[in-house]
């Protein structure tokens, strides 16, 4: 977690927003967790971003985006939201470029086939607009995603951990199929430089979806 926050400091509009959105999570969950588990997984999602928040308006959705990730990945680990879909993570240092990039390519081949997700060690404000611009040249929109950590559940949920660049900082847990893709990080490169990024990182996620769902014989 980022820093220390208490719900005493948040505003009223803070307030019901995060009310709203643990309500939100309580009905679309509360046949597999309590609401006990649903609150935990919210707040200590709100406490990732409370302290690096550039909009804090944005904080409880933020919050409540990552929570449900959060809880789909603790189902499919316990057995309970495993719908044999196959989970690719994508992992880099600050969740900006790489991993955004490859997550945006990922979810456009894949459709509702498969399922993509994506964290980093050190998460950085905002997506790199650079990545952002490269990658609505071809055609695929990423500026509504947001840099977020990974979480033990995240990891264990995955079946295949695609790392670029987080070195020593990426989990392992036995099981999980790893893959290092060599790739260079986009930050503070400008648009011309991050073009052949997006482009090696695409050849690699065809390769890769190629492989979680081979076309049927």
């Amino acid at each position: 977690m980022t820093g220390p926050w208490h719900r005493d400091t948040l505003s009223i509009d803070q307030q019901l927003a995060l009310t709203t959105a643990a309500t939100n999570l309580a009905r679309e969950f509360d046949d597999t967790f309590g609401r006990e588990t649903i609150e935990r997984f919210l707040h200590s999602s709100y406490g990732e971003f409370a302290g690096r928040a550039v909009v804090l308006n944005f904080l409880p959705l933020l919050a409540e985006r990552f929570a449900r990730q959060r809880l789909r990945a603790l189902a499919r680990v316990e057995g309970d939201g495993d719908d044999g879909r196959p989970v690719a993570l994508f992992l880099c240092t600050h969740n900006a470029g790489r991993s955004q990039m490859a997550l945006g390519f990922f979810t456009h081949l894949t459709g509702d086939r498969a399922i993509g997700w994506s964290g980093g060690s050190s998460p950085a404000h905002t997506v790199n607009p650079a990545a952002v611009a490269a990658m609505a040249e071809v055609g695929i929109d990423i500026s509504s995603e947001f840099p977020k950590p990974w979480t033990d559940e995240i990891v264990r949920a995955a079946d295949a951990v695609i790392t670029m660049g987080c070195g020593d900082a990426c989990p392992i847990f036995p099981g999980r199929r790893y893959e290092d893709w060599d790739i260079a990080d986009p930050d503070g490169l400008d648009l011309d430089a991050v073009r052949p990024i997006r482009d090696a990182i695409e050849q690699r996620v065809r390769q890769l979806v190629d492989e979680l769902l081979p076309a049927p014989v």
